[in-house]
């Protein structure tokens, strides 16, 4: 019998792009078919067992509804991913780790609060030079605070976001993962990053079907 292997995934670990292109041919169906596929083998044969927090789960499927997936796909996924709400109460998680997590998202809401200042004061001077020059009103608030707000919104967004958990998804798919001593696959940044410091193993989305590949070659 071959050794118990666990694995959590997040919904990146279905929809990432690059995964797209590289086992589905951009295909967000195929790619999923493809997918389930080698998680059903992998169960069947190497003892592997792909698991996501309900949250998680409901987070994947209202995503490829948005795509018109076939209800097989559902069915089939339902069929081969295990469903687990973690133990919130009784994972340990090391207070250090809490402690780098707070300090963290201090210093990402200072630089977010420093990147709206800057977005003020630019909106705001490219705004009285408008005005100054006779521009209407509205003109204003379309070339001038229209584009301050989109790239306001694209800077705050990385600085706070990216390299971070910034969802309960994201939360769950770890914790999950240290309680079942799982590895974890995902192409979130955030989820790596954090995932490390917890000392989980760790695999990228689009290395995930390839080590499933790998392992299948030499089952007998």
């Amino acid at each position: 019998m071959l050794i118990k292997q666990r694995f959590v995934l997040d919904t990146s670990a279905f929809t990432d792009v690059e995964l797209r292109n590289k086992l589905g041919d951009g295909d967000l169906t195929k790619t999923i078919e493809n997918m389930v596929d080698l998680i059903a083998k992998a169960r069947t044969k190497l003892n592997i067992s792909c698991h996501m927090p309900p949250v998680t789960y409901k987070e994947l499927i209202d995503y490829i509804s948005l795509y018109d997936c076939p209800e097989e796909i559902k069915t089939r996924l339902d069929t081969w991913i295990v469903k687990k709400t973690p133990n919130r109460y009784e994972t340990k998680i090391p207070s250090q780790i809490f402690y780098e997590y707070v300090r963290d998202m201090r210093e990402r809401i200072n630089k977010g609060m420093k990147i709206a200042e800057e977005m003020i004061w630019e909106a705001a001077t490219e705004s009285l030079v408008m005005k100054s020059r006779g521009h209407e009103r509205q003109k204003i608030e379309v070339n001038t605070i229209g584009e301050a707000i989109r790239e306001f919104r694209k800077k705050y967004r990385s600085a706070l976001r990216k390299g971070t958990l910034d969802s309960a998804p994201d939360l769950d798919v770890l914790l999950l993962a240290k309680e079942l001593d799982a590895g974890v696959v995902a192409a979130d940044t955030g989820i790596k990053s954090w995932g490390e410091r917890l000392g989980l193993r760790f695999l990228d989305a689009t290395s995930f079907p390839k080590m499933i590949q790998e392992y299948l070659k030499y089952y007998r």
